[in-house]
């Protein structure tokens, strides 16, 4: 079950308790689920209860004990436990994360792709500085991953180099200037419906272009809109200390271990894999697709960068027991380990593509 799919449960049980008469609210449009903050348990939590408790008149954890009884009717929810002032901690069944493999697996490059912008028409606008060349490029990207139609224009035609070195469409897919007034602070929304936003991040202090595509793009990238980008040669170290190279090197390892494994006669199938080192590798897998609507929706692409070195520095400690080790043969929980660390090298891949940048099988 996805954080997307358990929001949905989430919501399902609200509108059973409302249509029940046990709550009498109105059901929100969404509810967020995140991984347990200190004091919680289980694999997520939210603060639905806590929301609802005041149009409710209840105490939030009664609410939170309302919608308990209704979340464990899903068979893939294993316990349901409120704690402190009413947050609902979600413990998944074991199959959930067989699941979650075989989505990703499934889904390949277009996992935590979806549809909460579907069809919306949002207009960027870009001045004539690189940095928001690149970031209204990216943007472009995780919006119509969230089924968005986009229309980029620039204040001025793009440098050619900012497409030939940085990948930035010089030939975006629609006009924009005729939309100059979007403002800087706040996407505005037209009587269409079309959202007008205004792409503006802090320039870069020096030229990128000389760190090439893939760390030019990154150091324009990782950091948020409203911080100052360093351009250096720190980007390009393949060192623990750069993080994009802690990214692109999880990714190689991997497709290595994939190498690896079909040269031993065996290949990856979604499975249980036990263990307390690969629990923050699934969740922060199962995390994807509500990063990727919120760094659409936040117009912020240094949030989809963030993500993909947690799940980096989630990876290694799965990948000492993928393979066999001498004498030993290949069994279903190294084949299992093996989908996951597939599953975990698909989702860098995935996202990196939407930043712009390579990921490479050989690094």
């Amino acid at each position: 079950m996805t954080p997307v799919e358990l929001s949905r449960t989430v919501l399902h049980a609200v509108r059973r308790a409302v249509d029940e008469g046990e709550l009498r609210v109105t059901v929100p449009e969404r509810v967020v689920v995140a991984p347990p903050r200190p004091g919680g348990c289980g694999d997520y939590a939210t603060n639905v209860a806590l929301r609802l408790a005041r149009p409710a008149g209840e105490p939030a954890r009664r609410v939170a004990e309302i919608l308990r009884p209704h979340l464990l009717r899903d068979g893939r929810i294993a316990e349901v436990v409120v704690t402190g002032p009413g947050f609902l901690n979600i413990s998944l069944r074991s199959a959930a994360p067989v699941a979650l493999v075989q989505e990703i697996l499934r889904c390949g490059s277009r996992y935590g792709h979806g549809d909460s912008l579907g069809g919306r028409l949002v207009r960027l606008r870009a001045p004539h500085e690189v940095r928001a060349a690149v970031h209204a490029d990216a943007l472009g990207r995780i919006l119509r991953s969230q089924g968005a139609v986009v229309r980029t224009g620039h204040d001025r035609p793009p440098e050619e180099a900012w497409g030939t070195v940085l990948g930035v469409d010089l030939h975006p897919d629609g006009p924009g200037d005729d939309h100059p007034d979007a403002t800087d602070a706040t996407d505005a929304t037209d009587a269409t419906g079309a959202t007008d936003v205004r792409v503006r991040p802090v320039p870069a202090p020096v030229d990128p272009l000389p760190l090439g595509r893939d760390a030019a793009r990154w150091a324009l990238l990782h950091p948020a809109p409203h911080d100052r980008p360093r351009i250096g040669a720190e980007h390009l170290v393949q060192r623990e200390d750069n993080p994009l190279f802690r990214v692109r090197y999880a990714h190689a390892r991997t497709r290595a271990l994939l190498r690896n494994a079909a040269d031993l006669g065996f290949a990856p199938e979604p499975g249980p894999v036990t263990g307390t080192d690969v629990q923050p590798l699934l969740r922060a897998l199962a995390d994807h697709p509500r990063v990727l609507a919120a760094a659409a929706a936040h117009r912020a692409p240094d949030r989809l960068a963030r993500h993909l070195v947690a799940v980096a520095d989630a990876t290694p400690p799965l990948l000492p027991a993928v393979l066999p080790v001498g004498e030993e043969k290949p069994s279903a929980a190294h084949r299992a380990r093996l989908a996951l660390a597939d599953a975990a090298g698909t989702v860098l891949a995935g996202g990196l593509s939407l930043l712009g940048i390579d990921a490479p099988d050989h690094l």
